[in-house]
């Protein structure tokens, strides 16, 4: 039996969803036989990034690169979902504390000294779509949905991985559109390598992981730079720096009334209207 949370000292939404506090077990570590397993750990918020997760999610990185046993590392998100993206409701608990920035942490899997590979159940959408991207390999169970949703939210986009995974035309469908995408056709896309039944997915990427580990370690870590490096020359770094660039500041800086009204349903009403408004036109509800 799961024992629910005691939720009486959570803060709300304005709607009254309680939202669970940042916790040192937010993101979790262990190590055997040559793999690290990672485990974004807000099973109750679907494991919503926040700066906790990021900080905790590089000090994971970390420890992994640090263990000369670990040769392959597993990224999963505990529960129902891998990761339903950025936390919208971070502000309940405000986080000074020193963070690294989320693409740095991000572009630190992408250049990674090991492979790392994602492990996908349910949901990734989001900054979780493209934590998925940013491994070198995407195991998705059957229950799979990924996505770049964040366009009904009135955002840019956090890490700009799509359009080197996909074709131009395939990419443009994710990053316009903003649907969820089921596993099947994810992997057609390009978004994963492997679909698997839901009851196989640990054992999928355990495989996976125990293959890479038992393969000599400077060969792989030669084969992973040189395929990266292949993508950096066409662009990558910069891309997913678009930020940066000043030809783009006009349209970054650009007011828009659609995504701050979403935005202002949200914070002044809460997560039900906020997906009425955010999801009008669109038959799946995320």
């Amino acid at each position: 039996m799961t024992t629910q949370p005691d939720t009486s000292s959570w803060k709300t939404t304005p709607d009254g969803i309680p939202i669970p506090p940042p916790s040192p077990d937010d993101v979790l570590y262990e190590a055997a036989h040559g793999v690290a397993r990672i485990t974004l750990n807000r099973p109750l918020v679907l494991n919503a990034i926040n700066r906790n997760v990021t900080r905790l999610l590089d000090a994971a990185l970390d420890r992994a690169e640090a263990d000369d046993d670990v040769r392959a590392v597993i990224l999963t998100g505990a529960g129902r979902a891998f990761s339903a993206g950025g936390d919208l409701w971070a502000s309940l608990y405000p986080d000074n504390d020193p963070a690294p920035d989320s693409i740095d942490v991000q572009m630190r899997i992408w250049s990674f000294p090991k492979p790392v590979i994602a492990s996908v159940r349910g949901h990734a959408v989001g900054q979780g779509c493209e934590l998925a991207g940013v491994c070198d390999l995407t195991i998705a169970s059957e229950n799979a949905r990924l996505g770049e949703i964040q366009i009904r939210h009135g955002f840019g986009i956090p890490v700009l991985i799509t359009p080197f995974l996909t074709s131009q035309k395939l990419a443009k469908e994710v990053l316009l559109l903003g649907d969820v995408i089921e596993a099947e056709d994810a992997l057609r896309m390009g978004l994963v390598n492997r679909v698997v039944p839901d009851d196989q997915l640990e054992d999928a990427a355990n495989e996976m992981a125990r293959k890479i580990a038992a393969l000599p370690p400077s060969v792989v870590r030669l084969n992973k730079r040189l395929v990266n490096m292949v993508y950096e020359q066409m662009g990558l770094i910069d891309a997913v720096r678009y930020r940066d660039n000043e030809a783009l500041t006009d349209l970054l800086e650009a007011e828009d009334t659609v995504g701050a009204n979403r935005q202002r349903v949200r914070e002044e009403q809460g997560w039900a209207a906020f997906k009425r408004e955010r999801d009008q036109g669109y038959e799946e509800s995320d």
